[in-house]
């Protein structure tokens, strides 16, 4: 079994706010002065995180997030409560933190190098690494005012990442970066996590929290509210965001029986009273379909109270949570108006399955506008699940089968 390399018991942050600077200094140096209010940022934070276990931290802008990330890597003290940690630990928090604008990428990784500890000798065998990871080219040896933050993204990825460490704490820095590096940083993460690195990672994109953490904590207001698999914490943070814009929303969780977690959120209004996968040709059931099948996907929605404006959207996930393929009838140009209460509204969609094999979900939205966040009636994630075979296909690899055809020309003898 893997040991723990950090953990926190009961941690909290405290923030004073005095009257004046002055009187905060006097503090500092021992006098008797009462701040003007306190705020705590975070309070009674409780987590071990295992070697090689992967940790997902979201929540809204002002939720504790990065307060805890600092306290992990030791930037900021706790008011209370206790840390502890087991071997090097490397922090991508804020852009550029440590970095001196007038100083080269290759003075800053010497900089950055030195500080997080190592040796003159050290820092020399790992710059080439570090030059070569980065791919910067001749702005390695050019002052870091003139670079990009995506460039600024990659050499503090790179300087974070130059030796595996055995706990690796990562902020939103990544998302600046551009789509080949992000692949690439990903992908080094990925191999820190099999040879034993556990991650710290904050982010607001759900796709990764599902494809890279092993759990989720979910913060809110300085404490945490959620802690469990990534599937039941992102749908239920999905639903509690709405649940805040629109106070009269119910919200529960449960596991079906093969063993997606189905989420369902709202105000009632419209419901989805039935949701049956056809195929489209001879309107039976399907609960595995062939990759190439043209489908129907039938829904039936009973509108409880008169609705000025109704919308369905839908959206198709793979087994891990990504995103497939989604819309909705805002953006199709078939949004109801006027619909009375006790009427029933059928929608079909119809698609060609051009999914690789596997099994996928739909996730059903019942709202006024393009968005759950103005009128969320009902959101169900994952209430319909079915599999994908490929049957009669050419043999490949992937989450989307393509038309494809392959051309070979044999040229003649030279």
């Amino acid at each position: 079994m893997s040991h723990t390399v950090l953990s926190l018991s009961t941690v909290g942050k405290r923030y004073s706010v005095f009257e004046s600077n002055f009187l905060r200094f006097l503090g500092w140096f021992g006098a008797n002065v009462q701040p003007k209010e306190e705020f705590w940022a975070l309070r009674g934070i409780s987590f071990d995180l295992r070697a090689g276990e992967s940790i997902g931290v979201i929540g809204q802008n002002g939720a504790g997030k990065s307060t805890l990330l600092k306290l992990v890597s030791g930037t900021v003290r706790p008011s209370e409560g206790s840390i502890s940690t087991k071997g090097r630990i490397s922090a991508i928090l804020e852009l550029g933190l440590g970095f001196n604008p007038a100083f080269t990428g290759r003075q800053n990784v010497t900089l950055t190098a030195g500080l997080m500890g190592f040796s003159s000798q050290e820092i020399t065998e790992i710059t080439p690494g570090i030059e070569a990871f980065a791919e910067l080219g001749e702005f390695f040896d050019r002052p870091l005012r003139v670079y990009s933050s995506g460039m600024q993204a990659r050499l503090a990825f790179s300087v974070a990442t130059a030796v595996r460490p055995e706990v690796l704490i990562v902020d939103e820095v990544l998302a600046v970066g551009d789509s080949y590096f992000q692949h690439k940083s990903f992908d080094r993460i990925r191999q820190f996590k099999d040879a034993g690195t556990a991650l710290l990672l904050v982010t607001h994109s759900m796709g990764d929290v599902r494809t890279l953490c092993d759990r989720v904590i979910l913060l809110a207001k300085g404490r945490v509210i959620k802690d469990g698999l990534p599937d039941e914490v992102t749908d239920y943070y999905h639903a509690l965001i709405a649940e805040i814009e629109n106070a009269k929303l119910s919200l529960e969780q449960k596991r079906n029986k093969e063993g997606w977690l189905v989420t369902r959120s709202g105000s009632g209004e419209a419901v989805v009273e039935a949701m049956v996968l056809l195929d489209a040709a001879t309107r039976s059931p399907v609960a595995t379909a062939r990759v190439g099948q043209k489908l129907c996907l039938a829904t039936r929605v009973k509108v409880q109270e008169h609705i000025g404006s109704l919308v369905i959207g839908y959206m198709l996930r793979d087994r891990m949570g990504h995103i497939v393929w989604g819309t909705n009838t805002w953006h199709t140009g078939q949004r109801l108006s006027g619909v009375q209460r006790g009427q029933t509204v059928t929608y079909d969609l119809y698609f060609t399955c051009t999914l690789g094999p596997g099994s996928y979900s739909f996730s059903p939205a019942l709202v006024s506008t393009e968005t759950h966040l103005v009128n969320n009636y009902e959101w169900t994630d994952n209430a319909l699940v079915f599999d994908v075979m490929n049957a009669d296909r050419t043999l490949f690899a992937g989450s989307s089968w393509l038309d494809a055809e392959i051309q070979v020309k044999l040229g003649e003898p030279a």
